[in-house]
């Protein structure tokens, strides 16, 4: 076989470094344009989103301007400035003050004198009350009041060292055109605004809310808020300082931080809001510009040498044309490099199967850890309610032990004196005072042990009485007035112990939602309807929060406090529930209140479906 000329050979190399360099050139442009596109697309998502943000908080805001203009026209509130003597009237300017306070959802509303002093607030009856204090250096104050005109600042409270939105209305005196004297005092709202930072802890993206200087006061970072974005100049600083507006911090940037601290902070979208010269921001993740751009770039890459492949075939396809009997050897071991290719291929996919049956495998197993971990998880729950009724059953099994004490000793005392009728009367008080101790320790011991998770027809009638039955105690320790309405027949499939728990736990908690209710009630329930068992357990308290209804289910919720429960009650009884495919729900009562709902299929129903 004849070389090629040189020629030819410096020709291909020529053509493959300018394929190479225009190949480059089009990854590199790719990625340009790609992370240019991914940014613009990146900006205009987030100026969608701080525009939804915007009008929340705005709304949120404009909501309540008009509350202290509306409290200043009240007669009360003027009369209160001028006749501060009279306890009786500020005591009832307190209490409208919290009636409003607690319709309205604002944090407080108080009223101060021309001094600054306050004479009446809504929380009159907490110890952070306002009552008393002076709040004469605020700026709001002296807008409304010097001024003349609504007063409007956000600051860390004073007294109770909760940040909050305040907006302010000056008091004229009674029958005056508003306007036309000097005011006589002035009323203001505090508005706490922590829900935003809740609402954007979901975003991955940095959220930040910074006053006219630059302070940031809300952001999902925590290590953000009270940090400015450009270092503030000392008259600033100073000016800060004379009005407590963050509580008498220095104000450091945020660029000080350290970098685990501060990632994030980089170019961020803008937009004006309120009327305090704030600004809502938001930093978009660079991230994503940087790997749609590698994304494109690769994506390039790939069809670039693809594209190169085949060309390359071609070429080897045209060489081994001309290169006759050559041709035949090459396609031999091409064909051997492809059997090889292939016989490498089918290991892998060998070698990917038995990682799949692997993974397999450990799924079920971690499925299985699930399964048990949720037994425990329910049994530690059963164990945890007996703990809490601990000091009910202790008192329940301590009567009869001392009856039968004091009837032993009765009984020997009649034995030596021979009269054996008595004696044998104090011995049937021992015998009923025993049957109600193992009474007790039986439901206790059936409700402790761990469930075989047999199915079987359970008397939601009986379930329920035995639920009552171990909290009685604990009801009539606290002076709750417990209503069982369990009139109509119910059997449903399922477990007797964990529908016991379901039960315990729903009383328990509306009994710890009367504790500190004027009235303590607790209704349960039984009724059916459409083939479901129906079971309401209601009670007087305070009801459920907004905020708190959605993570209501949720394992490790609660909102008692740290050693009163772990949260897990409510999620381990709305899995037992679904479990036998029924549902828990709660609701509000519109007589005030909260309403627990068990709904399971009766056994009829639930064996033919």
């Amino acid at each position: 076989m004849t070389a090629p000329p040189v020629d030819s050979a410096r020709h291909r190399r020529l053509i493959f470094i300018c394929v190479a360099a225009v190949s480059i050139v089009l990854v590199v442009a790719s990625y340009f344009v790609a992370a240019s596109i991914a940014r613009d697309n990146s900006r205009q998502a987030g100026d969608r989103q701080l525009q939804i943000i915007a009008l929340d908080i705005e709304s949120v805001l404009e909501r309540y301007e008009t509350l202290p203009f509306a409290i200043s026209y009240l007669p009360m509130t003027a009369e209160a400035l001028l006749h501060k003597e009279d306890g009786k009237l500020t005591q009832a300017l307190n209490l409208s003050l919290q009636e409003l306070a607690e319709q309205a959802k604002v944090a407080a509303i108080y009223l101060m004198d021309v001094q600054g002093n306050t004479i009446a607030a809504s929380n009159w009856n907490t110890e952070q009350t306002y009552l008393g204090q002076n709040f004469a250096f605020r700026p709001y104050f002296s807008e409304a009041l010097k001024q003349v005109k609504p007063g409007h600042f956000y600051a860390i409270g004073n007294t109770t060292n909760i940040p909050g939105y305040f907006i302010s209305q000056p008091v004229y005196p009674p029958g005056s055109k508003r306007g036309s004297q000097a005011p006589i005092g002035v009323i203001a709202v505090k508005i706490i605004l922590n829900e935003f930072e809740q609402a954007w802890g979901s975003s991955e993206e940095p959220i930040a809310l910074s006053d006219r200087h630059g302070v940031v006061f809300l952001s999902n970072r925590a290590s953000w808020k009270y940090h400015s974005l450009q270092s503030l100049s000392p008259a600033v600083q100073q000016d800060l300082k004379a009005t407590l507006q963050y509580g008498g911090k220095h104000i450091e940037a945020i660029a000080q931080l350290p970098l685990k601290e501060k990632k994030g902070y980089d170019d961020y979208l803008q937009r004006p809001i309120g009327r305090l010269n704030w600004q809502l921001m938001l930093f978009p993740e660079q991230g994503k510009v940087t790997r749609a751009g590698l994304q494109s770039a690769l994506v390039v890459a790939l069809i670039l040498g693809i594209a190169l492949a085949f060309a390359a075939v071609f070429d080897q396809r045209r060489r081994r044309l001309e290169e006759g009997r050559l041709a035949q050897r090459a396609l031999k071991k091409a064909a051997d490099e492809l059997e090889l290719h292939i016989a490498e291929r089918t290991r892998q996919l060998t070698q990917a199967n038995a990682e799949l049956e692997s993974r397999y495998l450990t799924l079920k197993q971690t499925e299985n850890l699930l399964r048990s971990t949720q037994n425990e998880m329910v049994q530690a729950g059963k164990l945890a309610m007996l703990g809490q009724m601990a000091t009910g059953i202790t008192h329940e099994l301590n009567q009869p032990l001392t009856a039968i004490r004091a009837f032993a000793d009765n009984a020997i005392t009649f034995m030596n004196r021979g009269k054996a009728e008595q004696a044998l009367a104090n011995l049937v008080h021992i015998s009923h005072a025993s049957e109600r101790m193992g009474s007790i320790i039986a439901q206790l011991k059936g409700f402790a042990r761990k469930s075989p998770n047999a199915i079987a027809e359970v008397d939601v009638q009986t379930a329920i009485q035995s639920a009552v039955s171990l909290l009685r105690s604990e009801t009539d320790r606290r002076g709750v007035k417990l209503s069982v309405h369990v009139d109509e027949p119910a059997r449903v499939l399922g477990d007797t112990v964990r529908i016991e728990q379901v039960l315990i736990n729903l009383i328990r908690n509306a009994l710890d939602a009367v504790e500190n209710s004027p009235v303590r009630e607790v209704d349960v329930r039984l009724s059916n309807a459409q083939g479901t068992a129906r079971i309401t357990i209601a009670d007087t308290g305070t009801g459920i929060p907004d905020h708190v209804a959605g993570h209501l289910f949720e394992p490790f919720f609660t909102t008692k406090e740290i050693g009163q429960g772990l949260g897990l009650g409510l999620a381990i009884s709305s899995s037992i529930v679904q479990a036998m495919n029924g549902s828990l729900v709660a609701d509000n009562r519109p007589d005030g209140g909260a309403e627990f709902t068990v709904c399971i299929p009766l056994a009829d129903q639930a064996s033919t479906s």
